[in-house]
């Protein structure tokens, strides 16, 4: 019987020490919208120097970008996937690249116009490309 007590007083224990480690997070501050470093090359491997601008936002009303970033999809940031059939359309040498945080997740992605599906993805991140276009 002691022992049941114990390894009881022990868990209730363990469980107030878990809630003391979550506290803080739950009191850090939720973050930005986004922290982003947005480059768009607009010849793609030609000749002109590509573009890049920060994109910061704590929310969505700080800006038209900031707006507009908050109403991407999260799939917009993930490449194409391989099984994937593509109708083979050029729509431009434009290239982009997205880094940084998006409500606190990691984006690193990519971006053309080499093909519809990629196209299409351009298309749904033009607003956040513009920024730096």
């Amino acid at each position: 019987m002691r022992l049941a007590l114990a390894l009881v007083a022990l868990a209730l224990v363990a469980a107030g020490c878990g809630e003391d480690d979550e506290e803080p997070a739950a009191a850090a501050p939720s973050g930005s919208l986004a922290q982003l470093t947005v480059t768009v090359d607009e010849d793609g491997e030609g000749g002109a120097a590509a573009k890049t601008t920060e994109v910061s936002c704590d929310a969505a009303g700080d800006s038209a970008v900031c707006g507009a970033v908050a109403k991407l999809p999260a799939k917009v940031f993930e490449p194409t996937p391989g099984d994937v059939a593509c109708t083979q359309q050029f729509g431009g040498p434009e290239t982009a690249t997205v880094k940084g945080t998006l409500n606190g997740k990691a984006v690193d992605a990519e971006f053309a116009r080499s093909n519809g599906c990629e196209i299409s993805r351009w298309e749904k991140a033009q607003p956040l490309l513009e920024a730096a276009g």
